[in-house]
């Protein structure tokens, strides 16, 4: 090949595609795909879901949790703290009485051990569910309930519980210390608050 040969540029890796923040599910669509779960019986996917939007956990955290950082022997926990793999900061959060008892079913149905991962993989090169496996369970539920998969994925779990927290509150510290951000700033940015409250200004504004 002649040396000066320039190769084509390869197109952008967004190009064509919907870029940004995932949107947070709202209650109707939590309830829709928990409904649809439930009646299907997949026990696995409805303790990730329960457990995905209570801990509020990004996907590198949730897929690597431990049996023992959910349950203390048999019983499933009502609080939990997990190291960040991202800051290295603790973070901690509950477990709401449907998530302890999809969870709780879940690790008994998989004979599952304290020292196990809480979500095993599939794949036997990987001992317990990866990020893209994640990503592609949660596109799945987006789809099955009739959403657009590109404006929903793994951090619409992460957002939804904070934004609705902080609708019912307008606490921002209280969110901060839920999603584990070291600075305000990334918590308002996160949540897109601003934007969100000035649309619902103008909503609720006549001209």
């Amino acid at each position: 090949m002649d040396a000066l040969t320039v190769s084509a540029p390869r197109p952008p890796w967004n190009k064509d595609k919907l870029v940004g923040q995932k949107r947070p599910f709202k209650l109707r669509e939590i309830w829709a795909i928990r409904t649809r779960l439930q009646l299907s019986r997949r026990n696995r996917d409805l303790a990730l879901f329960n457990l995905g939007i209570d801990s509020k956990l990004r996907a590198c955290d949730l897929v690597k949790l431990r049996v023992r950082d959910v349950a203390n022997g048999d019983r499933t926990a009502t609080r939990a703290n997990v190291v960040q793999q991202k800051t290295g900061r603790p973070v901690q959060f509950e477990l709401t009485g449907p998530t302890r008892e999809s969870v709780s079913s879940w690790i008994n149905l998989a004979h599952l051990r304290s020292e196990d991962f809480l979500f095993p993989s599939r794949v036997h090169s990987s001992p317990h569910l990866g990020t893209r496996q994640y990503a592609r369970i949660v596109d799945g539920w987006v789809q099955e309930i009739g959403l657009d998969p590109a404006e929903y994925g793994t951090h619409s779990m992460r957002r939804t519980k904070a934004s609705l927290v902080y609708r019912r509150t307008k606490n921002l510290r209280a969110v901060q210390l839920l999603l584990g951000h070291t600075k305000l700033e990334s918590t308002v940015r996160y949540l897109g608050i601003e934007v969100e409250d000035a649309l619902e200004m103008a909503e609720q504004t006549e001209a």
